[in-house]
């Protein structure tokens, strides 16, 4: 008989997109396109730092709109990608704020709060006419009260650095991510190593994630890293979808199993 287990796949992910970020991408992305018909999920952020509002940059609306239009998917990357909450009040949270990063928006706010930026993410998306099924919280930190708010809201999916979950309920599906530290060479170097190990280990794995950074763009060595890891893995026979696609797909697989 023969095998009918769908071929791997390849998710593309652009983290962080913003006017302000564009710049960085733009090259890379580029590069991606002259390969063929790869599509990318990217993460917008509708007012990255708050100084990046969506609604003052048209060209940039335009350009994510035509990207859609050319089978890309636009996910709701936060609100505004910066921790604005109280200080934290015990270590542990000092640090996952002030050390960890300064960019986990999410990872304090109260269901109420983040309910009311998830309802403004939304709306933004509407406003645009862009389809909307994920949320990534920035540096994948939720507090608890975001997890109770994603489950009231008209959302498919969220992720962490290694799943997929499907909401409301959260059930994870392991969707191992590749994902680099790239502020200084030595985290550059760490982050090569430990990523080909990685790679090795999910050989066979249905699905691998390239999480791409802004900063990752700013190094020849990280952007390289990036360009040529899509091109071996698309040789070796992987994918490139989005990762609502791939979500589709893994569902009618599991519906036809049942």
């Amino acid at each position: 008989m023969a095998d009918s287990s769908p071929p791997p796949a390849l998710l593309l992910v652009l983290h962080d997109v913003a006017p302000q970020t564009w710049a960085d991408y733009q090259p890379f992305v580029e590069a991606v396109d002259a390969l063929g018909e790869i599509p990318i999920t990217w993460l917008v952020v509708p007012d990255f730092h708050k100084h990046n509002d969506l609604e003052a940059h048209p060209g940039f609306r335009r350009m994510l709109s035509g990207r859609v239009d050319r089978g890309d998917e636009l996910a709701l990357h936060g609100y505004f990608h910066c921790d604005d909450s109280p200080p934290a009040t015990t270590p542990r949270d000092w640090f996952m704020r002030r050390i960890y990063t300064h960019e986990g928006e999410f990872y304090s706010l109260s269901q109420a709060a983040a309910l009311a930026r998830l309802r403004a993410g939304i709306e933004v998306f509407q406003r645009y006419r862009w389809p909307l099924q994920g949320f990534v919280a920035p540096a994948w930190l939720m507090s608890e009260g975001t997890r109770q708010a994603l489950r009231q809201l008209p959302l498919s999916y969220t992720s962490d650095p290694q799943h997929l979950y499907r909401l409301p309920d959260f059930s994870p599906i392991e969707a191992p991510g590749l994902v680099w530290s790239a502020r200084s060479a030595w985290r550059r170097g760490l982050s090569k190593l430990l990523s080909d190990q990685r790679e090795q280990r999910w050989r066979q794995a249905p699905v691998i994630r390239l999480g791409l950074h802004p900063v990752d763009m700013r190094h020849g060595f990280s952007r390289d890293y990036w360009l040529q890891t899509l091109k071996r893995l698309l040789d070796e026979g992987r994918v490139p979808m989005t990762k609502a696609k791939w979500l589709t797909l893994h569902q009618d697989r599991i519906g036809r199993a049942a």
